[in-house]
């Protein structure tokens, strides 16, 4: 049994939003302990499409510019169109943005970067290796964490505990709090073909006869998602892998001579699409955030993004109480208020769109169309930016409010 230890603030996870919180605090003077059961971030696909709203975020951080010198690819317009010949296009553009394009980035850079911007100031720490299995409650309000690392078990008690810990979040589970959930009529199943040099850069989906896929450019390889009906996996296995591959080839022509590279269907992961939120985030002394808090359908890659804006929100309202103490539920109430609104109203535009243009995609038998509301949505004007926007910022562009209260090493 390791020796306990104590901290302001807990932070159960380094994902995105755990990465982001523990910075934005440790340069507001907040004592912060981040514990992420891995040892390093490289682990296959993850989110890693980094919106404007995030961009901007960077920038008020003074980041941004180094943060974009790092090896990535940019995407300015979302093609879709149909093996039938129709096209339906939208772009970021048009946007009042400093950064009116997405980032894509490896989520292992992502990390890595915040996080060795965080250790630059002395109220900031991560522990690796360090599995959350459950918290520490007393006289019903969370003090901390029980983790399990490779050496064995320990704790750590705070004022304040943050579940940043993904959808299947175990301080979630363990702090009991209401939720409701939804079940999207699709998983996805991921995986990589190389990308030769002249093939086209925009990020583009494909609708064919019951079958939904889209690309990402990745500089070398084409990452790709290829959208299956919900539960619909061991169907796939059971036609086998060369249906499966000429099913690539027969919706993207320009891939037919790289689907070989498809051998075994460990290059294949099945991502299952599930979506959630919290009804209340909090409990005394327990807080969560990001994926713990709300999944989010893949629909739009704003997850990362949504959960990066709930760890600014949490952070703008949390760091005074936790530097004066204590952290009441009421401030707690107040993170979720900031939040809630705009959570529902992005899973409710990701429904939308699963509606207009993925089932359809999804409906064996039926020749493949775009949706004319979504035509209709995209065309309109007025409109015509109203979906970049939500995509790119969400209902409210989140701003760093909190203060670099402690100067760092240079």
């Amino acid at each position: 049994m390791e020796e306990a230890r104590v901290a302001t603030c807990c932070i159960a996870g380094c994902g995105p939003a755990g990465a982001i919180l523990g910075l934005l605090l440790a340069r507001s003077g907040v004592d912060v302990v981040v514990l992420e059961k891995h040892g390093d971030f490289l682990r296959d696909f993850r989110g890693d499409t980094i919106h404007p709203s995030t961009l901007d975020i960077l920038d008020d951080l003074g980041l941004a510019e180094r943060f974009l010198a790092l090896p990535h690819s940019r995407v300015e317009r979302f093609t879709l169109r149909t093996t039938a010949g129709e096209t339906l296009s939208f772009g970021f553009e048009g946007l009042a943005a400093k950064f009116p394009f997405v980032a894509f980035v490896p989520q292992w850079d992502f990390l890595n970067f915040v996080t060795a911007e965080a250790r630059r100031y002395p109220t900031f720490a991560l522990r690796m290796n360090a599995d959350v299995v459950g918290l520490i409650e007393e006289d019903g309000r969370v003090c901390g964490v029980r983790y399990r690392t490779e050496t064995g078990e320990g704790s750590l008690r705070a004022g304040l505990t943050v579940g940043a810990d993904g959808r299947s979040s175990r301080t979630r589970e363990a702090a009991a709090l209401p939720q409701t959930a939804t079940s999207p009529p699709m998983d996805v199943l991921w995986f990589r073909l190389p990308r030769n040099a002249n093939d086209p850069g925009d990020a583009q989906g494909i609708v064919g006869p019951g079958h939904f896929v889209a690309l990402f450019d990745r500089g070398k390889y084409w990452q790709i998602a290829y959208l299956i009906s919900k539960g619909g996996l061991d169907a796939v296995r059971v036609a086998g892998l060369q249906e499966f591959q000429a099913s690539v080839a027969s919706l993207v022509p320009m891939l037919a001579d790289r689907v070989g590279e498809l051998t075994n269907w460990d290059q294949i992961k099945l991502l299952t699409v599930r979506s959630d939120r919290l009804t209340r985030w909090y409990r005394p002394g327990y807080l969560a955030i990001g994926d713990a808090a709300h999944a989010m359908s893949p629909v739009g890659g704003v997850g990362i993004n949504v959960a990066i804006q709930d760890a600014v929100a949490a952070a703008n309202v949390l760091w005074r109480p936790l530097l004066n103490g204590p952290v009441t539920t009421a401030d707690l109430a107040a993170v979720q208020r900031r939040r809630e609104v705009p959570v529902r109203v992005t899973q409710s535009l990701q429904a939308f769109m699963q509606r207009q243009l993925l089932v359809p995609a999804l409906a064996h038998g039926r020749p493949p169309r775009i949706s004319p509301v979504a035509r209709a949505a995209l065309a309109a004007p007025g409109l015509r930016t109203l979906l970049p926007s939500l995509l790119g910022f969400g209902l409210f562009r989140p701003h760093v409010e909190s203060p670099a209260r402690l100067a760092a090493a240079p």
